[in-house]
């Protein structure tokens, strides 16, 4: 069994602790899982929704490890965040490409992809200024829920097999994160504005 190591500094943490490998390998995640589209048939949609799951799992298990193991570092809490929204947007604009978000749900997609890079300006600014914003209990729901849609959307047709209407779910699901994500980045925007305008 693994042992804890003893709290380090963020700059002592070795950048191939298993922390940041569950990052790196998220990053990784992103080309592996556009690649996907391009097997035929049901099987690219059921390895995409593989290689989905694994890498949302890993958002869970690197921050718990850097955290339990004391191996929180400035190189994880750089690219974890950036690991996130990659893989989002890589999900979603494949999802695009594809077809199977289309119509009204393009705009559920926008809402979604522009908080993200709303909210990393911010927290960027913020950040110069010495002030933290905290990730709320909404914000997490809204990532699950987010997650669980774009699962559903991945799998797609191939899912019907299993669970019907799986690509319809999937798009409730989304306008529902899109829901949760115009709330929750009012909050981010009114936690900063004052500093904004100071």
């Amino acid at each position: 069994m693994v042992q804890p190591t003893t709290p380090a500094g963020p700059d002592r943490v070795s950048p191939t602790s298993l922390p940041n490998l569950l990052t790196f390998g998220r990053i990784a995640a992103v080309p592996a899982l556009v690649a996907c589209f391009y097997i035929p048939g049901d099987a690219g949609r059921i390895t995409a929704l593989v290689v989905f799951v694994l890498a949302a799992v890993t958002d869970f298990f690197d921050g718990y490890l850097a955290r339990a193991w004391g191996q929180q570092s400035s190189l994880g809490r750089m690219l974890d965040p950036i690991a996130d929204k990659l893989l989002v947007a890589a999900a979603l604009l494949v999802l695009l490409a594809d077809g199977t978000i289309g119509g009204w749900s393009l705009w559920a997609a926008l809402v979604i992809l522009s908080r993200e890079i709303l909210v990393s300006g911010l927290r960027e600014f913020l950040a110069e200024v010495r002030v933290s914003v905290p990730v709320s209990r909404l914000a997490k729901w809204k990532t699950t829920v987010q997650m669980v849609a774009i699962g559903f959307l991945l799998v797609g047709p191939a899912g019907e097999k299993l669970f019907a209407y799986t690509e319809e779910v999937g798009l409730t699901l989304l306008w529902l994160a899109a829901i949760l994500t115009l709330y929750t980045g009012y909050d981010y925007f009114r936690a900063g504005l004052k500093h904004l305008v100071d």
